[in-house]
């Protein structure tokens, strides 16, 4: 069957071209009658064709098995034969005359069109279906209408009408329920015919399971045997049970085969309708937009007409051509590495293809397909217009793009694969009289594929590449210039202005660090002057505190002699007592926190003046310098030194009254000299 293709193909291809019998210099004739597959007439045609298709799945099988249906009404089945076959060949000069999309337009070259069909995975089924196994009648009388079962080999044109069906419907649900009962009405059918079959076959009435014999009132009747054997056949293949038992072989086998086929097939089918229905294409869904919602929001507004056609036509392109529009949500549960790898496998040869990025490196491109979404736009559709805000450029995946003068009729130019347009509105090029604005209107010819990227995608990705930023402001000043829309002096001077500005910034960063160093001394001025004026303050609380004291205390009052401890820890120097002296005036406190030696105790426990109170270094002065000392009968005190001393009220200092002490005496927590 290949074979003949290629020779049909190839004979077709050097059949020389027609002659159209007028003169040289006479008009072309006019084109041939082509069907463009997304129309109405083509969808129309499938529709048509659904019917000998059915007929012939349907109908051979019950004629065969039920020999009354076939010998009752010989002539009807030869004649819906012949029809069926007419409609089969006639779908064979549809297939001969239905364009193909290339580059995004429809191809209305004949001799393209039958290349394409002959060469087809389609074509040696559609001859094998068509073949005249009727001529079998002659042989085998017509009595066998199984000669015919190869016209059941048209299925792939029913599964197509019923895409396309589906893509068309305004109740997808409910056109999918009615195809899923079709299925299983033709699944019991079939079944049915082959029970009664085999009833003949073993004989009817042998038991209890074949069916019934005709002699049985009723039972002669073909309505009666078919609907006979299309209960039984239901009864077994939804398992329901009540079912007749078996008897022989054959019946066991059957039986056998009917239950593995409801198992396998039947009963999941019947079992999970609800959620077939719920989740059928969920697959497709997940890549293909819905066009349910949109029909029905057309419908909801009393949108119809062209629009609507519009809208159905494109969602059927992307079917049919498997063209998604939602890559990123597919791709989004990737690792980043992996999901860049898989998006540049995929769209990196187009990426290439663009003379902007020939000469950039992967890690552009890498990063270029992430941020890319692809978009289809119908014939006829304008990508953009002069004056739009540009806020995405576009890269021309497939098909072709026209650039259409101001009265959307003239083509000034075609925009083809590979080629990209939209950067000037994106780029801030100096001098664009334009602004982001466009520049020109872009027009679809045919179903065309492009790669859309942002204006925040485009400035994240040239910032991380310099270089591709450059030559893309570059090329985008050529075409300002041949499209005289670049004011070169406006340039020159956003350049000085840009330069006088970039001064002007750095002459502000140096003033400001001056100020900086400025505020950073007057601060630190300031903490000095601060903790300066800090410790004068406590200085004077400390002097008017140690003056009230001395005003509210007492004069000091000399006190008997004291006990004088010897070393042996008796009273004096034999362990009685013997008198010592005076204690030094009590009761007077210098500065806050300084207290002077309160007790002098020399070896044999002699105790020297208490209850005097210093400074805060401990040395029975309130001076930074002065200090009090004891040679063991004299006090001396050495003079304050600084503008901070001062002498204290409570010690003066001349001596204080003699000690009778015998060997040096220890002072604790004052100087000894």
């Amino acid at each position: 069957m290949r074979s003949l293709s290629a020779v049909l193909s190839r004979r077709w291809d050097r059949a020389p071209p027609r002659r159209s019998g007028r003169t040289q210099g006479s008009a072309a004739a006019p084109q041939s009658w082509i069907l463009d597959p997304s129309g109405d007439w083509y969808y129309w045609w499938l529709s048509a064709m659904v019917l000998p298709i059915m007929y012939n799945w349907i109908v051979i099988i019950c004629r065969s098995c039920f020999s009354d249906i076939q010998e009752q009404h010989v002539v009807l089945w030869l004649s819906l034969d012949c029809l069926s076959d007419a409609l089969y060949l006639l779908d064979i000069a549809v297939h001969l005359h239905t364009g193909f999309l290339e580059e995004g337009i429809l191809v209305q070259d004949r001799a393209q069109i039958r290349r394409r069909y002959l060469r087809s995975a389609s074509f040696p089924w559609d001859v094998a279906s068509v073949l005249p196994t009727d001529l079998l009648y002659l042989h085998l009388g017509l009595a066998v209408p199984a000669v015919r079962a190869n016209r059941c080999l048209r299925a792939p044109r029913l599964f197509e009408a019923f895409d396309r069906r589906e893509t068309r419907t305004a109740h997808p649900y409910a056109f999918r329920i009615a195809k899923l009962m079709l299925y299983v009405f033709v699944t019991i059918h079939w079944n049915s015919c082959l029970y009664f079959a085999l009833s003949t076959h073993l004989g009817l009435g042998a038991d209890d399971w074949v069916y019934p014999n005709a002699s049985r009132p009723g039972f002669a009747r073909p309505l009666r045997q078919y609907l006979h054997s299309f209960y039984i056949s239901t009864l077994i293949l939804t398992t329901v049970g009540d079912t007749p038992e078996p008897q022989r072989e054959e019946e066991f086998l059957f039986m056998t085969a009917g239950f593995l086929l409801a198992v396998l097939g039947f009963a999941t089918i019947m079992g999970s309708m609800s959620s077939v229905i719920a989740n059928m294409n969920a697959a497709d869904a997940a890549f293909y937009p819905d066009h349910g919602p949109v029909q029905q929001y057309l419908q909801a507004h009393g949108v119809g007409g062209r629009l609507a056609r519009r809208v159905a036509g494109w969602h059927q392109h992307l079917r049919a051509h498997r063209k998604l529009v939602g890559e990123r949500a597919v791709l989004r549960h990737l690792p980043s590495r992996l999901r860049a790898e898989v998006a540049a496998s995929v769209h990196l040869p187009a990426l290439r293809k663009v003379s902007l990025f020939q000469s950039c490196e992967r890690g552009v491109l890498e990063a270029l397909v992430l941020k890319l979404r692809p978009q289809v736009f119908s014939p006829g559709e304008f990508v953009c217009r002069t004056g739009d805000v540009g806020r995405e450029m576009y890269f021309i995946r497939e098909g072709r793009l026209a650039v259409v003068a101001a009265d959307g009729v003239t083509r000034l130019a075609i925009l083809g694969e590979g080629l990209y347009f939209g950067e000037i509105s994106l780029i801030n090029i100096r001098g664009n009289r334009s602004g982001n604005r466009r520049t020109a209107n872009i027009q679809s010819i045919g179903y065309s594929d492009l790669f859309c990227l942002s204006k925040e995608d485009l400035t994240e990705v040239l910032a991380e590449f310099p270089s591709a930023r450059a030559l893309m402001e570059a090329k985008g000043r050529e075409i300002l210039l041949r499209m005289e829309k670049l004011d070169v002096h406006a340039e020159a001077a956003a350049a000085a202005a840009a330069e006088e500005a970039e001064h002007r910034v750095q002459v502000l960063e140096v003033a400001l660090e001056e100020l900086q160093t400025r505020v950073a001394r007057l601060l630190a001025q300031l903490e000095s002057s601060a903790f300066k004026l800090a410790l004068r303050i406590g200085r004077l609380e400390s002097r008017a505190q140690q003056q009230r004291l001395a005003r509210g205390r007492a004069p000091a009052r000399d006190q008997g002699p004291t006990r004088l401890q010897g070393p042996d820890g008796g009273w004096g120097p034999d362990g009685g007592q013997e008198p010592t002296g005076a204690l030094g005036p009590t009761g007077v406190q210098g500065p806050i926190g300084a207290q002077s030696p309160t007790r002098m105790q020399g070896p044999t426990g002699i105790r020297g003046p208490t209850g005097v109170q210093g400074s805060q270094k401990g040395a029975g002065s309130h001076g930074d310098t002065g200090s009090h000392w004891c040679t063991g009968s004299h006090w001396y005190t050495r003079p304050h030194q600084g503008p901070g001393s001062h002498r204290c009220a409570g010690h003066k200092t001349q001596r204080p009254p003699a000690l009778k002490v015998k060997g040096p005496v220890r002072l604790s927590g004052v100087r000894q000299r």
